[in-house]
């Protein structure tokens, strides 16, 4: 069984309110993924993360196909940290941290994936050849995009 894992960190010039209104609100999603995944929440609460709270949506992220994806918001600590858990869709095992604390002009905010894709050997396979840099492109799209929302950190 092969888990893979993903660190991502970056700084933002805003205060920790600000970062975890934006950050902790589903709604959000839509603008800090890449347009050609064509990204689409079809059912949520329109509330910030809470535990329990199940975010349905369809994504093309790799040739084209749609497919469906239930995550479940399984843990929110206020200002500090939320858990996102796949429940359905294309992983076998999809678990995403998503940390922020306050620092000096700013705010770190820190993402560690841990996930698993199906069909065995094939899978690690796939994830090899292009799901690990898909990822990576998808999380470099969303730094881009918080730095155009709210600038650069100096």
């Amino acid at each position: 069984m092969r888990i893979f894992k993903l660190k991502y960190s970056q700084k933002l010039p805003i205060n920790l309110n600000e970062a975890w209104d934006f950050l902790s609100s589903p709604s959000n999603l839509e603008l800090i993924t890449p347009k050609s995944m064509d990204f689409n929440i079809t059912d949520w609460d329109k509330r910030k993360a809470y535990p329990g709270q199940i975010i349905q949506y369809t994504v093309r992220p790799v040739f084209g196909f749609k497919i469906n994806w239930v995550t479940e918001i399984t843990q929110v600590k206020d200002k500090e940290f939320f858990i996102d858990e796949q429940r359905f869709g294309p992983y076998s095992f999809w678990h995403h941290k998503h940390f922020i604390k306050e620092i000096d002009d700013g705010v770190l905010m820190e993402d560690v994936i841990h996930y698993k894709l199906p069909f065995g050997p094939i899978g690690v396979l796939l994830n090899f050849l292009f799901i690990n840099s898909k990822l990576n492109s998808v999380f470099k799209y969303r730094e881009l995009e918080l730095i155009k929302n709210f600038g650069n950190f100096k």
